[in-house]
This record gives C-alpha cells, structure tokens and sequence, in this order.
C-alpha cells in the first residue's frame, strides 16, 4: 500500500470537501479501486466491459503502460489497447473524462526503455480523442518523477515519494475539470 498514490490522493480529495470517491471490484484500506498490479493494458482492455459495466465512473483514472518487454516493440500494441479501453467507457458512458497519464518512467532497462516512446504515443492519442470530442485529459506523470529516488527497490513501482507525486499530478488534474469546478463553485458561492 505504500507505493499506491490512492494512499495521498484520497485523503486530499477529502481534504478538499470534493464529492468523489472510488469504485471498483478491488478494495483495500483506504478505498475501492479498479487496479491491478502486475497486468499490462492488453489485459485491463479485456477486462474493462465486465468493470466498467458493474462500476460506471464518471472519471476514470487510467495509469497503463508497464509489464510488457521492450524487445517486442509494444507500443503500438499499447497505445491499441488503450484507445479500446477509452473507447469502451466512452460507449457505455458517452459523458465519462478519462484521465489519461503518461507513465512514470522505470529503472528496470531495458524492459522499460520504451516507455518515452510510449508516453510521446499516448500525447497523440489524447490529442487525437480530444479532437475527436472526446472527454480525456492527459495527466503528464512522467514529469518531475525521477525513479531514482522515487521508486522502490524495483526501480519500477513508486516510494512514498513517488507515490505523492503521483497523488498531486492526479489531484491538479481533477481540481481543474469544469465538473469539479463548477460543483465548487456552487457550494462556495450558491448563486
């Protein structure tokens, strides 16, 4: 639990008096989730119609990209995989953002040396939804994160430090959503 950036976010969230909570088939301490450890975006595409139809977010955090090998060129496959999991909320909920961020990079090379590759992939991805009218803002966690000090011994999963990185980039991007805005709005000032 201590590398998840739920572990910094969802107190934040509360500390903020924003009306948002997680939902998910998994749960731990501090809430509900839909994520798993260890899965690459090939498997949560499949995964996501059977998730998404039991728990429909109207923001839905995507953080995927890891736990595939270098040597087999995945970022097309990737970058696939992605688009049809943002395709499939977007069909079932055609008012859902998605918050869609660029990895985190890893120490753990060279099966990891794709990821910039992966991140300037999922930048012209977003842009391309967007265009398209989608609602899906790109959450740059690669920025800023330096997995020499923030990632465990793995070189691969966020410390504590990273892990509030990562809960402070999710965090500014929820906070500037016109439906946060305006929900803060309205309870700051009821006009």
């Amino acid at each position: 639990m201590d590398s998840s950036y739920r572990k910094y976010l969802v107190p934040a969230i509360k500390e903020k008096g924003l009306a948002l909570r997680f939902i998910g088939p998994q749960k731990d301490s501090l809430s509900a989730h839909a994520g798993y450890g260890g899965k690459n975006t090939k498997f949560l595409r499949g995964a996501i119609p059977k998730i998404y139809q039991q728990y429909p977010a109207d923001i839905v955090l995507l953080h995927s990209g890891h736990n595939s090998f270098s040597e087999d060129k995945p970022v097309p496959g990737i970058i696939q995989d992605t688009e049809g999991i943002i395709e499939t909320i977007c069909t079932n909920n055609p008012n859902a953002t998605i918050l869609l961020a660029q990895v985190i990079p890893s120490g753990k090379l060279p099966k990891y040396s794709y990821i910039p590759e992966l991140n300037k992939g999922l930048e012209t991805l977003a842009k391309r939804l967007i265009a398209q009218g989608r609602k899906v803002v790109l959450v740059n966690q690669a920025e800023g994160f330096d997995w020499e000090t923030d990632t465990v011994s793995d070189k691969v999963h966020p410390s504590a430090s990273g892990a509030e990185k990562m809960a402070a980039k999710w965090l500014s991007a929820l906070m500037a959503l016109p439906q946060i805005t305006g929900a803060r709005k309205s309870v700051e000032d009821p006009k």
